[in-house]
């Protein structure tokens, strides 16, 4: 394992920001995503120099080059067998993924899935915006059923992928969601997924303002927010519309309901608990209409990780051994190949 001398200095916002040009549509949620960022990784204390992007392909994964770290921007679909490459030759590196649901719930999905059952100690950030913005408004693996693109016309028949619920069936022990505009908690959660020792997977809801715009809106508009959000927190109530609703357990069924809140009394509310699988799953899985969107941090439950696990093995089977490569290379069977010989030979 190489050890990294950590760095204490202090940074600022703006030196976690590259001198590249930023070159996404004006309006774009991934500028927003972004200076979350560029925002967060003082607080969190890292070190530029000890810090990776990895990145696939898509209008997310450009996100490398606006960042003062290292960085690879890679292929379609690929950046968790890169991260995990980086990660099991130095864990002691801070390894972030960017990617998008169709780069990574698409031509990546079967890389992203045993990511996250393999539990890398990294960082993923989904930038979720329901359509593939890169190759120009095609729909994608989250795109809603009727999303008029150019490869559905007359509406996607699809029924889409749910990414925090993937994640929750794929293994992951972290699973937290967030908005492009939620400036106030999106550091909020990447610190937690930074905290995190263990796969953190975080969906971001992205406006893509050019081919999918405000396909969001019914729950990220600033009148819809408070009707149709619900921001958890571990041991609070599941509470929102400014508190006059919340989540109810219906245990004979088991299943989710929402209640009226009367004088105050949450005694009947719920309250958050993220070690619970079966909770998440629950909130992950609630149709939005007829409950809000559960936003946060949904399930957390650390495990050892996937690099820990690897190097601990390989110590203990090397322990008190000494490596000879000629040894290893002249072991075994060897064989005397010899050049057939024909009539014309």
């Amino acid at each position: 394992m190489n050890a990294i001398t950590p760095i204490t200095a202090a940074t600022k916002p703006d030196d976690w920001a590259s001198d590249q040009e930023v070159r996404w549509c004006p309006g774009c949620g991934d500028y927003a995503i972004l200076k979350a960022v560029q925002r967060t990784m003082p607080d969190i204390g890292t070190a530029r120099e000890n810090t990776v992007f990895v990145s696939g392909i898509g209008c997310s994964s450009r996100f490398p080059y606006y960042m003062e770290t290292y960085g690879f921007h890679t292929i379609h679909g690929r950046a968790p067998a890169i991260a995990t490459g980086i990660k099991l030759a130095n864990p002691d590196l801070d390894v972030w993924i960017v990617t998008g649901d169709g780069d990574g719930l698409s031509i990546g999905g079967n890389h992203m899935l045993h990511l996250l059952r393999r539990n890398l100690d990294v960082q993923l950030l989904l930038f979720n915006n329901e359509i593939y913005g890169l190759t120009k408004g095609q729909y994608s693996p989250t795109s809603q059923v009727g999303t008029k693109s150019p490869t559905t016309p007359f509406g996607s028949v699809d029924r889409p992928l749910a990414p925090c619920a993937f994640a929750m069936g794929a293994g992951a022990r972290f699973v937290a969601r967030t908005i492009d505009t939620a400036q106030k908690n999106m550091p909020e959660v990447l610190k937690r997924a930074h905290a995190h020792k263990g796969t953190s997977f975080v969906e971001i809801f992205q406006n893509c303002v050019v081919y999918n715009d405000d396909v969001f809106a019914k729950f990220t508009a600033k009148k819809e927010a408070p009707a149709n959000q619900i921001w958890v927190e571990h041991g609070k109530p599941l509470l929102f519309a400014n508190g006059s609703k919340g989540l109810r357990l219906d245990r004979e069924h088991v299943r989710l309901s929402v209640i009226d809140i009367v004088d105050g009394d949450v005694s009947q509310v719920l309250m958050h608990d993220e070690t619970n699988h079966l909770l998440a799953q629950l909130l992950v899985e609630m149709p939005f209409g007829e409950f809000p969107k559960a936003l946060g941090v949904l399930y957390c439950d650390p495990a050892p990780s996937f690099e820990a696990e690897v190097h601990i093995q390989n110590e203990r089977i090397t322990a008190g051994r000494s490596g000879d490569l000629g040894a290893l290379l002249s072991k075994g069977q060897g064989w005397d190949v010899k050049p057939a010989r024909g009539p014309n030979l």
